[in-house]
């Protein structure tokens, strides 16, 4: 009888774990999972404690302790797991409170922009389903067509390109602030924000080009633009006179994206604004 109760025990608790383990799971799911699995050992813990009278008290104290540790287990796993969603959750908030501050300071500095009509700030990265690795970046960049653009879209984005590669920044610049408005939050937009930027520094409208290169960075954070766009970025606020901000946004390149080589092109501007 004692066999067959430990041989249900370790049979009912495999497949869950195992089945865990082969899919893609949020935080959320892995805390409740976790949680169902600590109520489903309780109740087992009781079952055995019954048994263990009848059966004395020799056999039962092994099982018992086989739960004790499964059961002190699953309080680490969950306590890790709470610690591991409050860190991503400040992250998070304090990189999305950083980009708002620099878009309010930007639109401070833009003669044509109104506070008033500043959009709340998304999170950065996006909507918190699962953890996301934000060190690695595709090693050229990948502009992606057919079914996922709208028809226009890419023959408006290469006329803006077409300008830029002309030296016709100001028609660029133009161009791709259009494209950004035609087509927001589509799969061209931080590659069209950045070339924005960089059409704008070409006239050496520094404003402009660092509100682009911000809006590069925030339409995609993790993206094969991402760290050139901060290092930009950085370099806009330093010629606009910012300095507290621009190291701070140079730092975090290096934080961010360690290596790459926008990294150690931002620890050289750095050293060029004498940053701290």
């Amino acid at each position: 009888m004692r066999r067959a109760l430990i041989l249900a025990l370790f049979v009912g608790l495999c497949p869950p774990i195992a089945m865990a383990q082969d899919r893609t799971q949020s935080l959320a799911d892995i805390r409740q999972e976790l949680s169902v699995l600590f109520v489903e050992m309780q109740r087992l813990r009781g079952e055995l404690n019954t048994t263990g009278g009848a059966m004395g008290a020799g056999g039962g104290g092994t099982v018992l302790a086989r739960i004790d540790a499964i059961e002190a287990e699953l309080r680490r796993l969950t306590d890790q797991t709470e610690q591991l969603q409050i860190r991503v959750e400040r992250v998070v908030a304090d990189g999305t409170n950083r980009i708002g501050d620099l878009e309010f300071r930007l639109c401070e500095l833009t003669p044509d922009c109104r506070i008033g009509d500043l959009a709340v700030t998304p999170p950065l990265g996006g909507a918190l389903d699962g953890v996301t690795s934000a060190g690695a970046q595709p090693a050229t960049p990948v502009v992606p067509s057919g079914a996922n653009l709208a028809v226009a879209e890419q023959s408006d984005f290469d006329r803006a390109r077409a300008a830029y590669e002309n030296a016709d920044y100001a028609q660029a610049a133009q161009l791709f602030e259009v494209f950004t408005q035609t087509y927001p939050g589509g799969p061209l937009s931080s590659e069209a924000h950045f070339l924005r930027g960089q059409s704008e520094a070409q006239q050496s409208a520094w404003s402009r080009a660092a509100r682009a290169y911000l809006d590069s960075f925030t339409a995609d954070p993790l993206g094969v633009r991402a760290g050139d766009a901060l290092l930009n970025l950085g370099q806009a606020l330093g010629e606009l006179g910012q300095l507290d901000e621009a190291c701070l946004t140079l730092g975090e390149v290096g934080a961010r994206f360690p290596a790459s080589p926008a990294a150690s092109e931002a620890l050289a501007v750095q050293n060029r604004l004498n940053c701290t």
